[in-house]
């Protein structure tokens, strides 16, 4: 829709103003050609709005994607400290995150459970679903003012502590994770990031802690944006009988992954639901069509994955 006022002939990817921006360049058009020429656009639309959508722009390949995201930036990021399951494709391309297709995965600002995170995430539609698989966004300025301003005076005060254990054959190794098999190596990258080491005999076979920001300033803009992920590293994101099975077999201590206050308190159930809840009604779905590509600025935007039915291919990259 063309949406009035500051954002007037501006079309929006969803129905009611709010979301990625939608650019649909001309039919036939050259689409290196128009995003050469449109480049200084689409970047002040990204520092404006947050996101934008690329749709039939005539991008049929992860190859042609590869090109247009180096039209963009030529210094992709690497997939490390890792909190999900990826599969490389090609250079510094992955695979969206490799997770059952009847589960949500919760909207989110990638990497901000770190002190590291990219400042711009892309997605590509190889292949659109054949029912959901949208990638839901929500606006992070929005979602930081519609949280309670006694939760975020608490979470900004204290920020989040992030705590993970890797038990072998649970959720992710270590190895996956930090993409070595050397603990040295381990031990160099958390020492760089005041990340807590804490090595063991088995279960877990090793424990970190990072305490991070819960808010953030973008750094152009000043705006604050709410930018952690306690909502979906705490044990009550996971479904009922798998908290149970978890703990009940290593101990509340023990499992994969926990968030709580930054000064290790625990974070109250309803504080937990009151967020999900805010990210809720921030969401915004876009249905995706083969060869949409979006792009969001990641710390104005969160992002998920609805549940879906048949074939899915989603790429990213990260810079």
């Amino acid at each position: 829709m063309k949406h009035s006022g500051d954002g007037e002939g501006i079309e929006f990817a969803s129905k009611d103003g709010r979301g990625p921006v939608l650019l649909r360049p001309g039919i036939g058009a050259n689409p290196f050609s128009w995003l050469a020429e449109n480049r200084p656009r689409i970047d002040e639309l990204l520092t404006t709005y947050g996101g934008v959508v690329l749709r039939s722009l005539g991008v049929n390949s992860v190859s042609e994607f590869n090109r247009v995201v180096q039209t963009f930036s030529s210094d992709l990021l690497e997939y490390v400290h890792r909190s999900t399951p990826r599969t490389k494709v090609g250079g510094k391309l992955y695979t969206s995150t490799e997770y059952p297709a009847d589960r949500t995965i919760p909207l989110h600002n990638e990497n901000s459970y770190t002190d590291s995170w990219p400042s711009r995430i892309y997605f590509y539609c190889a292949v659109a679903a054949e029912q959901g698989g949208e990638t839901p966004t929500a606006d992070s300025r929005r979602v930081y003012r519609r949280i309670d301003p006694a939760v975020r005076e608490k979470f900004e005060r204290t920020g989040v502590l992030y705590v993970r254990n890797f038990t072998d054959g649970i959720d992710l190794s270590w190895q996956e994770v930090f993409q070595t098999t050397e603990r040295a190596v381990v031990e160099a990258y958390c020492a760089a990031h005041g990340i807590e080491v804490e090595w063991g005999s088995g279960s877990p076979v090793l424990r970190t802690r990072q305490h991070c920001e819960a808010t953030l300033p973008h750094p152009r803009s000043g705006e604050l944006v709410w930018f952690n992920q306690a909502h979906l590293f705490h044990t009550s994101a996971l479904a009922p009988d798998e908290q149970v099975t978890l703990v009940n077999e290593l101990g509340i201590e023990n499992v994969p992954r926990n968030a709580f206050y930054g000064n290790g308190d625990s974070i109250e159930p309803a504080v937990l639901e009151h967020i999900r809840e805010v990210y809720e009604q921030e969401k915004v779905v876009i249905p995706w069509q083969r060869g949409d590509i979006m792009m969001l600025d990641n710390l104005l935007f969160a992002h998920g994955r609805n549940p879906y039915k048949g074939d899915r291919k989603t790429v990213v990259a990260m810079s």
